[in-house]
Order: structure tokens, then sequence, then C-alpha cells
């Protein structure tokens, strides 16, 4: 193969080898992000000592690489099932 191809892709599941153009596998996107809901705050919680909160939490994230961060927010990831694998998939993704 010339080096300047791509190597075709292989099913996440099986690792079968995958033709593009036969139409015999799905390519499966899944985005994933933490509970967007606004905190609810009550009157004690605005009693607190806020900057020492702020402290605490720069202080856990600060061994903590921006890509891990970012990871524990947000994550796109783009995987490719081939049919047999997808059907299972489907129907029990967490299996």
């Amino acid at each position: 193969m010339d080096q300047n191809q791509e190597q075709p892709p292989l099913c996440h599941r099986c690792s079968a080898e995958l033709t593009p153009g036969e139409g015999n596998f799905y390519v499966v996107r899944i985005e994933a992000y933490a509970d967007p809901t606004p905190p609810q705050f009550t009157r004690d919680d605005l009693q607190r000592d806020v900057h020492g909160e702020l402290r605490y939490m720069i202080e856990q994230t600060r061994n903590r690489s921006e890509q891990e961060l970012i990871d524990d927010v947000y994550r796109r990831l783009t995987i490719h099932l081939c049919g047999a694998c997808y059907r299972q998939w489907i129907e029990d993704p967490t299996a």
C-alpha cells in the first residue's frame, strides 16, 4: 500500500477490515457532555466561604492536564462498526 494512502478502517468491536464504498459498515458518532443543568443554590450555600471553595477547586485541578479537564466535561468519539457488530451494538450499546 502506498504510504500516502490511509489504512482502511477496522471495526472497533471485532477488528474486521472495513472497505469504504461497499456499504458494509457504520460510522457511529458519540457525544458525551457533563450535566448542563445550572446548580441550585440554597441560602446556606451563599453563606459558605466562596474564596475557600474556589481555592479548593483550583487545587483539585492543579495536577491534571488541560486535556483531562476538558475530557471531564466533553468528549466526542467516532467509531466504525461492521454490519454484524452494529446490529448487536445498536440493540444494547452497553454490552
